[in-house]
Order: structure tokens, then sequence, then C-alpha cells
């Protein structure tokens, strides 16, 4: 797909949260603003209309006029900064918004000639026009007829733009749109990141985002090491372990792409594994000398049998 840009709207009063600094409001141990930002990071421009504020990554900041005009007078500012023809439009408090989104959005926004963008719809089948990709000439457009017939942007609905575009709808799920209006929106999605089923994709991506790391790791396959080094050795092997197989694999890939770096990261979490399961191997033969050869179980067998990589400690 061609190049995108981001509009990121961050302004709002919140009154809601009593005035708090809702972008800044933390869920997963991250920025509501910066877990937006990540999902969109392959943008060609990323503008956030909105106070500035220190972000994950580097983007461009500007302000609606007057400040506190609504959401149409804060596209209008955002788009103004844009060059691309295609434009993502978000709010600052998606928690729960991917890439996976992103991409579904700009791909039916230019699923047929003619159409002018592509919104998400929640649960309700209520239209998102801040979960949207746009086409910036139709927006352009319809942003500058509206202007001219109420002569500004400030106060005004959201539905005045999108009743006049021709927009695909997409459904995305229950999370791409949940958004954070109350407090109990954010304990919300405060307690959903922790259920078992998501926690560790959650902890893990907040993690890689809090160190500046871009790497895809097998989790499963660390987590398989971790428990045989608890089992086979100690349990406090388990985190020593895959602290030095991290460390072994950034030597062994320093200066290589992120492809390179993970399979570091496998073939030392392969060899850190055949040493644990040797190490429980010589446990189990006891002290014995007739119980089996040296640096083996009783009758050869094999350490690896009836193994299976559950992924789990």
């Amino acid at each position: 797909m061609t190049a995108y840009d981001v509009i990121v709207l961050a302004g709002g009063a919140a009154k809601r949260l009593g005035g708090a600094d809702k972008p800044g409001v933390r869920v997963g141990g991250r920025a509501l603003l910066d877990r937006v930002l990540a999902a969109c990071a392959d943008a060609a421009l990323t503008v956030v209309v909105g106070g500035r504020r220190a972000t994950a990554r580097p983007v461009v900041w500007t302000r609606e006029e007057p400040q506190g005009g609504g959401p149409l007078a804060a596209l209008g500012a955002g788009l103004r900064m844009t060059t691309a023809e295609r434009v993502l439009v978000l709010s600052a408090d998606l928690p729960f918004l991917g890439p996976g989104t992103v991409d579904a959005l700009l791909a039916a926004a230019a699923g047929r000639p003619g159409r002018e963008g592509a919104l998400c719809t929640d649960p309700d089948g209520r239209d998102q026009p801040l979960v949207a990709a746009y086409r910036a000439e139709p927006l352009r457009r319809e942003l500058a007829l509206i202007a001219t017939e109420y002569g500004g942007l400030a106060g005004l609905p959201l539905r005045l733009l999108t009743a006049e575009l021709d927009l695909a709808r997409v459904d995305a799920g229950p999370d791409a749109a949940f958004d954070c209006d109350t407090w109990d929106d954010i304990a919300a999605a405060r307690a959903r990141i922790r259920e078992h089923g998501a926690v560790l994709d959650e902890w893990i991506t907040s993690v890689k985002n809090e160190l500046g790391i871009e790497l895809e790791v097998d989790t499963g396959v660390l987590l398989d090491l971790a428990r045989d080094a608890a089992h086979g050795v100690a349990r406090p092997a388990a985190p020593l372990t895959t602290f030095l197989v991290g460390y072994a694999a950034a030597r062994a890939s320093a200066g290589a792409g992120p492809d390179e770096a993970a399979a570091a990261v496998a073939e030392a979490a392969r060899k850190a594994t055949a040493l644990a399961l040797r190490w429980e191997a010589e446990a189990s033969a006891g002290d014995d000398a007739t119980s089996g050869p040296a640096g083996g179980p009783a009758g050869g067998a094999n350490p690896d049998a009836g193994r299976e990589g559950t992924g789990t400690l």
C-alpha cells in the first residue's frame, strides 16, 4: 500500500475523567497515547492535535483553533499538516487498537474506485469516525464546505462530515473501537489486559516498547527453556538462564537485523535447553554408578522423551 499519514486527536477536556490528562493515563503500564501510536508506527507522518508531552516515538504537534473547539476543528488543524493521499484518523484513548485494524481500515478505504474512506463500527453497530481512514482530498473538500456553511468548524459534530462521505464500514471486533471516556472504562481496560489469554502478549509488548526493542521472538521457546531450567537445575535458574540467553544472542547478532537477532535467540535457547536437560538427566540418574552411563539416565534413556513444548512454566 502507498504511504499514509496519521492524525491523532488528543486535546479533549476529558470531563468525565474529572479533567485528567486522558492521553497520559496508563493502561498496562503505557500511556493511552503511546498505545495508539504503536498501532500506526509505519505511518509516513504522525500529527498529534493536543498539548505537547513526551511520546514513545517522534510526532508533529499542532493545536486546533480555538483550543477546545471540538473534533472537527482538531481534525482540520491536523489535516493541514499532512501530505499523503490517505489519512488515518484516531482518538488518543484506544487501548486495544492494533496494526491489524489499521491495515483493515486502509485496505477498505481503497477497496473500490470512488470510495472516500472507511471507519470502524462498534459491537452495537455505531459508526466510530475517530477510528477511520479517509482519502485526503474528499476529506479536505468536505471540511471546507462545512466551514463555509457554518462559518467555521468549532463546536460542530463529526456526523456533519461522515454523512457526506462514501465510507465503508469495518467490523474490527469488540476491542478495536473500545475507548476510555470514564474511570470505569479505564478500570475495565486495565482488567482486560490482565486476562489469562492476553496478559503475556500485553506484557511482552509493553516491555519491548519500554526498552525500545523491535524483535519478534518465539516466547514459547523461552518459556520452555525457563521451565526446563527450573525443573532440571533450580527455580532461580529460570530467570538467570533466560537473561544469559538474551545476552548471548545480543553478542552473536551485534549489528544484525531483527530476523538474525531472533534466530540467535532461538539458537541460544536451544543450547541452554539441551544443557538443562542434561543436568536433569544426571540428577535423575543419582549417584549409583550402576544406574546408567555417565552423563545420561539409566538405560541410556532419551532425556527428551515424553517432553512436549507447552509454553508454560
